[in-house]
């Protein structure tokens, strides 16, 4: 097996897009433009940033073996860095990491090595940088052998990631498709594998930003990583035979299929988003028309699991009113309530079922 890897530069690769191929990338561009298209009905965006970029950040540490349960996801909080385990903080520090990478290409309209440095280093929180040392290898956990030697050498690296974040955001190197770059792009980042820890994750976290930097996605709201937890053989099969034989096309085949599949989960999580807030809606504004507000409705949907001091921030009121609150969206079946510790949590049961599922 050949460990180590010939680096050809991506707008260099020829006709790599084949019929089959295509014919792929036609159906993963539909799915994709229903998925934006429901999306820009929402009023409000960051809702479905904040729920949707935590089930991406749970599937893509997963892949990693970082397990979380939605328990525990939901009642932590990257704000108030109050987390109730040691995976469900990772899980949140990706989301984060989500999060920042957007608000720069939004600000530049660029994908950066130097955001692709900060992305890694929200994710594992250090700033080493890229490697700087050789001796990296991808080991086979089963049998302990070597399935493939990156590049050892700084320079090496820098050289490619140059080239790499050139070939992301220069349009004219290439002519082949969006989603044919964004595979091609995932492919050669975690070929250069340029950080000691994290590359991973942060490869994910590029082909969500660069779907949203190419205008595909409003927001970065794809959890394209449960395809690939779901079919993890797979995906590090596909990779590893690229290297090993250059066959391009099964490769992208599985990338655009993994973006059909997920735009149309993705899709229906939305529906079932919209349908659910409109339910709560007219429940509250029925028999709690006193306490309804947009704000109240956000901050449902926003915290799966609410509590006090959330509606406190969201809705400017008192403890007390905050409490009150909570207590009557319980007693006409909108929440449920939850005691952890000292605290009480209060649980859209139906949204959780539905980011659950």
């Amino acid at each position: 097996m050949n460990c180590n890897y010939n680096f050809t530069p991506l707008e260099q690769l020829g006709d790599i897009e084949t019929k089959a191929v295509l014919k792929a990338t036609a159906k993963a561009h539909q799915a994709l433009g229903e998925l934006k298209g429901l999306a820009l009905t929402m009023p409000n965006q960051y809702l479905l940033l904040a729920t949707l970029s935590l089930q991406e950040a749970k599937e893509s540490s997963e892949i990693e073996n970082i397990i979380t349960t939605q328990d525990d996801l939901y009642r932590s909080h990257y704000s108030s860095q109050q987390f109730i385990s040691s995976s469900a903080k990772e899980v949140h520090k990706y989301a984060k990491a989500l999060e920042k990478g957007f608000e720069s290409i939004t600000s530049t309209g660029l994908i950066t090595n130097n955001t692709i440095i900060e992305i890694q280093q929200i994710i594992e929180n250090n700033n080493a940088g890229f490697r700087t040392q050789g001796g990296t290898q991808l080991i086979n956990q089963q049998n302990n052998k070597v399935i493939y030697t990156p590049p050892q050498t700084s320079q090496q690296i820098n050289d490619l990631m140059r080239d790499l974040e050139r070939f992301i955001n220069n349009d004219e190197l290439s002519d082949y498709d969006d989603l044919v770059k964004m595979a091609l792009m995932h492919h050669q980042f975690e070929s250069i594998h340029p950080f000691y820890d994290g590359n991973g994750r942060t490869g994910r976290i590029l082909n969500i930003l660069y779907l949203s930097k190419q205008n595909l996605l409003g927001t970065p709201i794809l959890y394209l990583s449960r395809y690939l937890n779901q079919n993890k053989a797979d995906y590090y099969h596909l990779l590893q035979a690229v290297r090993d034989d250059n066959d391009w096309q099964p490769w992208l085949l599985f990338m655009l299929k993994a973006l059909e599949i997920t735009s149309r989960d993705t899709l229906n999580t939305i529906k079932g988003l919209i349908a659910l807030m409109q339910h709560h809606k007219q429940i509250i504004r029925q028999k709690l028309p006193k306490i309804y507000s947009h704000e109240l409705i956000n901050n449902l949907f926003i915290h799966p699991y609410t509590k006090v001091e959330f509606l406190i921030n969201d809705l400017g009121i008192h403890r007390n009113t905050a409490s009150k609150y909570l207590n009557q969206l319980v007693a006409i079946g909108v929440l449920s309530k939850h005691k952890l510790g000292k605290d009480n949590y209060y649980l859209n049961d139906g949204l959780y079922n539905l980011l659950s599922n």
